[in-house]
């Protein structure tokens, strides 16, 4: 009996690749080949987020020498913090392969109050403003919700499932 299963196990370790497990390996040599180019662009947008960063903080020291205008200063602080927070958002996503919902809807809550505050909001239509601050109130909503809802609906991970049967293939 072992030895009619040593010889089952033989036959199939020297069994050919069929068609389908050839296209399981092109198709993950494809996959890991495009995470790579994607890598390298979240990369080279890293990078050059970072170049501007520098940039924009030599104008906003050299703004402060110069002028003290109030309005300015503050609009390009938070500007600052707004590639900060993308810079960050872009970090998360090379570490974990994931867009962070919780940074992307703290950096459009910063980008709209910075857009309210260099505006002005006494040069404003009421209808943009209310149109503000439903947009600002769903963004709130949304954060809120994120922290009660779990990683993934009833513990099913689509991601996970997926990783998983390619491995399972492989």
């Amino acid at each position: 009996m072992q030895q009619s299963n040593k010889l089952i196990d033989a036959h199939i370790d020297e069994a050919p690749i069929t068609p389908n497990q050839d296209q399981t390996t092109l198709r993950c040599r494809v996959v890991k080949t495009l995470e790579l180019v994607q890598d390298t662009i979240a990369i080279s947008l890293c990078i050059g987020l970072f170049c501007v960063m520098v940039l924009q903080l030599k104008q906003t020291f050299l703004s402060l020498v110069t002028t003290l205008r109030f309005h300015e200063v503050t609009a390009d602080i938070l500007f600052i913090l707004i590639l900060v927070e993308l810079f960050r958002l872009l970090i998360i996503y090379l570490q974990e392969q994931r867009v962070s919902i919780g940074v992307s809807v703290e950096v459009t809550i910063v980008s709209v109050l910075r857009e309210v505050i260099v505006k002005g909001l006494l040069e404003v239509e009421w209808k943009q403003i209310l149109a503000t601050c439903a947009f600002l109130v769903a963004l709130a909503v949304l954060l809120i919700v994120r922290v009660w809802l779990p990683p993934t609906f009833e513990g099913i991970d689509p991601e996970q499932k997926a990783s998983q049967r390619l491995k399972e293939r492989q």
